[in-house]
């Protein structure tokens, strides 16, 4: 199968997973969209690169300076996208309507204005949209992924 075109972003979850040899299946798919997503048109947002380090060390998961250089290392494979005072605007505006957390909707408007149609994340309703850009929840319930996420991977 051939992987779509289209731009995407990774949820801190993803990242948090990969280096999770505990979460068992997720840590195996997390590393495989990891793979994919390296060579297809897949950007991280600044924050969910921050949170990884703060979750991955906060957790216990890695030591910190472990958890630096994988955070490293993906500001080097993948482009990056910073929030902006838009961005932080529409987050706002989510989180004061209850549609997301104020974290989740910054990371959402961010990848939107970097031109990211889709994200890929266990905290968000999967199949709805914000800010422009499609959740997808990769996981299906019978465990490897769900068709949206195969087809975005080529997989």
């Amino acid at each position: 199968m051939t992987a779509t075109s289209e731009r995407f972003t990774l949820d801190t979850n993803l990242l948090v997973y990969t280096i999770d040899s505990a979460a068992g299946l997720r840590h195996q798919l997390a590393r495989e969209i990891i793979e994919h997503a390296a060579h297809l048109d897949c950007w991280l947002t600044l924050q969910a690169v921050s949170e990884f380090y703060a979750a991955a060390t906060r957790k216990g998961i890695v030591p910190p300076l472990d958890a630096a250089a994988q955070a490293a290392d993906w500001l080097e494979l993948f482009p990056c996208a910073a929030a902006s005072e838009a961005s932080v605007r529409t987050a706002l505006g989510e989180a004061a309507n209850r549609r997301a957390s104020y974290w989740n909707a910054l990371l959402v408007a961010t990848a939107g204005e970097a031109g990211c149609s889709a994200i890929l994340t266990e905290d968000l309703a999967d199949g709805t949209e914000m800010s422009g850009v499609r959740i997808h929840n990769p996981f299906s319930a019978a465990g490897g992924f769900t068709d949206q996420v195969r087809r975005l991977l080529g997989v």
